[in-house]
C-alpha cells in the first residue's frame, strides 16, 4: 500500500505564535488601540507591557473592543521589517452591532450595504418575493448607537400576482480573505440564474434566486452566516459554499438540515484507492512547527491544501527545513498564480532564489475549467462567449487581479447543474403528491429526488464535461502540471469520467526518478559466519571421532579388570553424551542461509534434544559415579561394609532417572510451548552510499512463547546439578576405592565442565543478539567440554595399557610374578584396613577394662574409708591404747597420675606409624590390686 503524507492546513481565526526578545532594537512602536477598544499582547505581562516600546519583527497584536462592540476594519496587524504595521491603511474601529432580525424579511429580501457586519455607516435595502408587496419603508440605516433608524417593513401577499414561484438558493461566496474567489463565481453564478430565469423550458412555473453573504474565507464568520441562512426566511432548497475551508463546514452542518451540498473528500478518496494518509498537520497562521513534523515523520509525498498567502509561508519554512529535493515531492493546488512563489511577501522572510529552488519540481492539479473545444452546452454559450460576457458583467476589471477568474466557468456551471436537475424533480415529486415549494428542512423525500437527479445530470458546460458521481462529486478532466525550470509544464490529463489517464512522459525529477513515498526499508538477516561454521564445525567433527575411538575401545577392552573396575557401561555412557553434545554444534550453526524458514523449527528441535540429551548421559553418568563415592565413604562402619558390594544397576537406575527427568521436562515443554522461529529486529542502518534506503538488519531465533520460564527451569535444575557434582567431587578427591578406580578423573571433568557451563549459560543470553559472538561461545565451550571429559577419562585408560602391556586377557595378567603398581597398592590399601580395623576393635576392649578397673579401685577405696570409720569408732568406746599397733595400710591411687602409664591414656597404645602388634597390648602390662 502506497503511503501518502498528508498536510491539511486551514486557514482559521488568527492567533499569535511568536517569542518576545525585549532586548531587540529593531522592530515597531506600539499603536494606540481604536476607541472603546484595546490591544492584546501576546505573552507579555501588565509589566512587561508599560515597560516595552518596541514590539520585534513578526510580532502581532490583535484588537479587542468592550462590551458588545466588534471590531470592524484588521482585527490583527503584524509587525513588518520596515518597522511598520500591517493593513495601517485601513482603519479599525470598535461599533454597535445593530439587531440582525432586521437583515431577513419573510417573504421579501433585505440586502446589506456594503456586505458584511451591521454596524454604523450600513444600510440595509428591503424588496419583496413576486407575489408580495412591501408594507413600510424600504431603507434602514444603522446608527452609532446600535439602532436601526426606521422600524422593520412587511411584505404583503398580492392577491392579484399570477407570477412565477420563487426557489431560494443560499451560497457563502468569499468576497474578500484568503481566497477571494467570490469576486468573480459570483457575477458567473447571478449570469448563469439570469440566463436560467429567462429560459420556459426549464422550470417555467419557477424562479430562482440567490441569496449569499461574504464568507471571507473564514470558518468562524462562515459559522455565523450559515446560521442566518438556515433561520431567517425565506428557506433555502440548497447551500453553495465557496472555500474550501467553509465548503468542510457546511457539509457537516448541511446534513442536519437535508441540504444538498457538494464536497469531495480527499481523504476518503484516498483510502477507496489503497493510498495510506499516514499523519495529517494543520496550523493556523505560523507553518514552522508543522513542517518540523513532517520532516520528523519521514515525509515524502506530501499534499498541501492552502491558499497562495499560506503557500509562500509554508515553503519558507519548506526551504529552511530542507524538506525538499530529490527525495521529496509536494502535490498543490493548480490555481496559484503563475508567479506566485516570486511575488515579495512581507510576511515571510526568504528570498525568491530560496522559494524558487523550495518549490521547483513540485505537480500542481486543478479541474481543466474552461473547456477547450468550442461547443455550445446546456447554456446554448461557448466557453470564449463566456468568458466575453462575464468580462462584461465585471466591468472591464483586470482578470488577474479579480479573485476566482479561472474558476468562474466551474461556478456558471453548478448554477446550471442545480437548475437542470430541479427541473428534472419537478415530474417525479407531482406523481408523488409533492411539489418543489413544499421544501422543507424535514422533508428528506424532496433532498432524495435532488440527489437523484444530480447524480443523473451530464450535460456539455462552459467548463466541459459536467457529470456527477455517486457522491455528488464532480467528474471533469484535471490537469497536471509540474514545475520545471521556473515555470510550468503540462505533464498529463486525468478523465474521471474513464479512469484514463494520459500522460506525455516529460516530467523531470531532481533524482533519477519519482521519489519514493517513504525511505525504501531492505530487509537483511544477519546469518552466521561460514568461516567460523566451518572451523568449529572441524573441530566437532574431530571431537565425534575420537567419541567414537574412546566408545571403542572402551567396549573392545571391557573384560579387562582395571577397564571392569572404572564401570565401562558409565564411560560408554559418557561417551555417547559427548558425541550428542558435539553433534548439537552442527544444528546451532545452521540458519536461514542453509534451510527454508518452514524448516527452520525442525532445527530448533535438533538443538535442544540433542544438547539437553548429551549432557544428560555425559554429565548424567559422571555424576552418578562420583555419587556413589560419596554415598559409600561417608556412612557408618557397618552402612559402609554393606554398601561397598557395589551393585552396577543402581549406578545405571540414577543414571536412567537423570535422562528421565530431562526426556519429560523436554516433552512437556515442546508440547505446551514448542519452539518456533522468531526474527529479532535492529535499528536501521544507512547505505554508505548515497541511496534512499535504509538496511533494516534481522535475525532469527529459535524461540517459544514463554522461552525465559522454559530456560528457568532448565537452567535451575542443571545449575543445582552441577554444584552438586562439583561438591561431590571436592568431598571425594582423597578417597580411594577399587570399584570406581577413575573417580578422581571423573571429579577433574566435572570441575571443568561445571564451570564452562556455568559461565556459558548467562554469557550466550547476553549475546544472543549477536549471532557469530554467540555461537562461538557456545559452541566452543561444548567442544572444549567435550574433549576435557574424554582426554580426562579415557587417554589414561589408553596409555596404561599401551604402555605397561596389559593388553592380554585378565587370565594372563593374573599369571605374572607381579602385580602393577596400582595393583600392589590396593593390596596394601585393603591389608592396612583390616589391620586397622582390628586394632581399633582391641583399643575399644582395652578401653572398656580400664574403665571397669577404674571402677572397682573406687569401691575399695569407698571400703577402706568405711572401715576406718568403724574402728575409730571403736577405740572411741574401749580406750584402745594409743601404742597399740594400727592395722596394715594400703595403697590407693586417687588420681590418674598415681596410675600406670598403660591406664592413664589409650593413644599410648598406638606407635608412631599407627601401627601395633597384639604383643604390645599383653595383660601383663596392666598392674592390678587386690585385697
Amino acid at each position: 500500500m502506497e503511503q501518502l503524507l498528508f498536510l491539511v492546513i486551514f486557514y482559521l481565526l488568527p492567533t499569535l505564535i511568536s517569542s518576545i526578545h525585549n532586548s531587540t532594537t529593531e522592530g515597531c512602536a506600539i499603536i494606540r488601540p481604536p476607541r472603546d477598544g484595546g490591544i492584546r499582547y501576546r505573552g507579555l505581562t501588565q509589566e512587561q507591557i508599560r515597560s516595552v516600546h518596541i514590539l520585534p519583527v513578526d510580532y502581532e497584536i490583535e484588537y479587542i473592543c468592550r462590551g458588545s462592540r466588534i471590531i470592524v476594519g484588521p482585527k490583527v496587524r503584524k509587525c513588518l521589517p520596515d518597522g511598520t504595521w500591517t493593513d495601517m491603511n485601513h482603519l479599525s474601529r470598535c461599533l454597535l452591532v445593530c439587531p440582525r432580525s432586521w437583515m431577513s424579511l419573510e417573504n421579501g429580501r433585505a440586502t446589506l450595504q456594503p456586505s458584511g457586519q451591521p454596524v454604523e455607516g450600513t444600510v440595509l435595502h428591503y424588496s419583496c418575493h413576486a407575489g408580495f408587496l412591501l408594507n413600510g419603508f424600504n431603507i434602514s440605516h444603522c446608527t452609532k448607537l446600535g439602532k436601526w433608524d426606521s422600524p422593520k417593513p412587511l411584505c404583503v401577499y398580492d392577491s392579484n400576482y399570477t407570477g412565477k414561484k420563487k426557489l431560494y438558493i443560499g451560497a457563502l461566496f468569499p468576497m474578500s480573505g484568503g481566497w477571494p474567489g467570490g469576486q468573480a463565481c459570483l457575477p458567473a453564478a447571478q449570469m448563469a440564474l439570469d440566463l436560467v430565469n429567462n429560459r420556459s423550458d426549464i422550470l417555467p412555473d419557477y424562479e430562482l434566486e440567490l441569496i449569499h453573504y461574504d464568507s471571507m474565507c473564514d470558518p468562524g464568520e462562515a459559522t455565523k452566516l450559515l446560521y442566518d441562512l438556515l433561520y431567517t426566511e425565506p428557506i433555502k432548497i440548497v447551500l453553495m459554499p465557496g472555500c474550501s475551508s467553509v465548503s468542510t463546514l457546511v457539509a457537516e452542518a448541511a446534513r442536519m438540515w437535508n441540504l444538498i451540498v457538494t464536497l469531495d473528500d480527499l481523504e476518503e478518496r484516498v483510502k477507496e484507492a489503497g493510498i495510506e494518509i499516514s499523519v495529517r498537520q494543520s496550523f493556523l497562521t505560523d507553518p514552522a512547527v508543522a513542517v518540523k513534523n513532517l520532516k520528523r515523520q519521514d515525509a515524502r509525498i506530501i499534499v498541501g491544501l492552502f491558499y497562495e498567502t499560506e503557500a509562500r509561508k509554508v515553503f519558507c519554512e519548506v526551504f529552511k527545513e530542507k524538506l525538499y529535493g530529490k527525495k521529496h515531492v509536494w502535490f498543490l493546488i493548480g490555481w496559484y498564480a503563475d508567479n506566485w512563489f516570486k511575488i515579495k511577501d512581507p510576511a515571510i522572510n526568504c528570498t525568491v532564489e530560496n522559494m524558487t529552488e523550495a518549490v521547483e519540481g513540485h505537480v500542481t492539479t486543478e479541474i481543466v475549467m474552461l473547456n477547450p473545444e468550442t461547443v455550445r452546452g446546456a447554456s446554448n454559450l461557448t466557453s470564449q462567449e463566456f468568458l466575453v460576457q462575464l468580462m462584461s458583467r465585471l466591468g472591464g476589471k483586470n482578470p488577474e487581479e479579480t479573485g476566482g477568474f479561472q474558476e468562474a466557468p466551474l461556478a456558471y456551471d453548478a448554477m446550471w447543474a442545480l437548475a437542470l436537475a430541479l427541473n428534472k424533480t419537478v415530474a417525479p415529486l407531482r406523481a408523488k403528491g409533492w411539489a418543489l415549494e413544499d421544501f422543507n428542512y424535514n422533508n428528506k423525500e424532496i433532498t432524495a429526488e435532488i440527489y437523484r437527479a444530480l447524480n443523473t445530470s451530464s450535460f456539455e458546460g462552459v467548463s466541459g464535461h459536467v457529470v456527477f458521481d455517486a457522491q455528488g462529486s464532480r467528474m471533469a478532466w484535471t490537469l497536471i502540471e509540474q514545475l520545471q525550470a521556473g515555470s510550468y509544464k503540462k505533464i498529463g490529463y486525468y478523465d474521471s469520467t474513464k479512469g484514463n489517464l494520459s500522460w506525455y512522459g516529460n516530467d523531470k525529477w531532481i533524482g533519477l526518478g519519482p521519489p519514493a513515498d517513504q525511505t525504501k526499508v531492505i530487509k537483511e538477516f544477519r546469518y552466521l559466519s561460514q568461516k567460523l561454521f566451518v572451523s568449529v564445525s572441524v573441530f566437532a567433527g574431530l571431537g565425534i571421532i575420537l567419541g567414537i575411538v574412546c566408545l571403542s575401545f572402551n567396549i573392545y577392552n571391557s573384560s579387562i579388570r582395571y577397564i571392569q573396575n572404572s564401570q565401562p557401561y558409565l564411560n560408554n555412557m559418557t561417551a555417547v553424551g559427548c558425541v550428542l553434545a558435539l553433534a548439537a554444534v552442527f544444528p546451532l550453526g545452521i540458519d536461514g542461509l542453509h534451510v527454508h524458514r518452514s524448516q527452520f523449527p525442525v532445527v530448533c528441535q535438533f538443538r535442544l534434544w540433542l544438547l539437553g540429551l548429551g549432557f544428560s548421559l555425559a554429565y548424567g553418568s559422571m555424576f552418578t559415579k562420583i555419587w556413589w563415592v560419596h554415598t559409600v565413604f561417608t556412612k557408618k562402619d557397618e552402612k559402609k561394609e554393606k554398601r561397598k558390594h557395589l551393585e552396577p544397576w543402581k549406578l545405571y537406575v540414577t543414571v536412567a532417572v537423570l535422562l528421565a527427568i530431562d526426556v519429560i521436562s523436554l516433552l512437556i515443554w515442546q508440547i505446551m510451548d514448542p519452539l518456533h522461529i522468531t526474527v529479532e529486529k535492529f535499528t536501521k542502518e544507512a547505505p554508505k552510499e548515497d541511496l534512499d534506503v535504509l538496511i533494516q538488519p534481522l535475525l532469527e531465533h529459535c524461540s517459544s512463547e514463554k522461552m525465559n520460564t522454559w530456560l528457568g527451569v532448565v537452567y535451575g535444575y542443571k545449575g543445582l546439578l552441577l554444584l552438586l557434582g562439583i561438591f561431590l567431587a571436592y568431598e571425594t578427591k582423597s578417597i580411594s576405592t577399587e570399584k570406581i578406580n577413575d573417580h578422581r578423573a571423573v571429579g577433574m571433568a566435572i570441575y571443568n565442565v561445571s564451570v564452562l557451563c556455568m559461565i556459558t549459560a548467562p554469557v550466550t543470553m547476553i549475546l544472543s543478539s549477536q549471532q557469530d559472538a554467540s555461537f562461538a561461545f557456545a559452541s566452543l565451550a561444548i567442544i572444549f567440554s567435550v574433549y576435557i571429559t574424554l582426554v580426562v577419562l579415557f587417554v589414561p585408560k589408553i596409555r596404561r595399557l599401551i604402555t605397561r602391556g596389559e593388553w592380554q586377557s585378565e587370565q594372563q595378567d593374573t599369571l605374572k610374578t607381579g602385580s602393577s603398581t596400582n595393583n600392589n597398592d590396593e593390596e596394601k590399601s585393603r591389608q592396612l584396613e583390616r589391620e586397622n580395623r582390628e586394632l581399633q576393635k582391641i583399643i575399644q576392649e582395652k578401653e572398656e577394662r580400664v574403665t571397669e578397673l577404674r571402677g572397682q579401685l573406687a569401691e575399695r577405696q569407698a571400703l577402706r574409708s568405711r572401715r576406718r570409720t568403724s574402728v575409730q569408732n571403736q577405740n572411741q568406746n574401749h580406750s584402745v591404747p594409743s601404742s597399740q599397733a594400727e592395722p596394715p595400710s594400703y595403697s590407693t591411687p586417687t588420681d590418674k597420675q598415681s596410675l600406670p602409664p598403660s591406664f592413664s591414656n589409650s593413644s599410648n597404645l598406638y606407635q608412631g606409624e599407627g601401627k601395633l602388634s597384639r604383643n604390645n597390648c599383653h595383660n601383663s602390662r596392666l598392674p592390678l590390686l587386690y585385697k
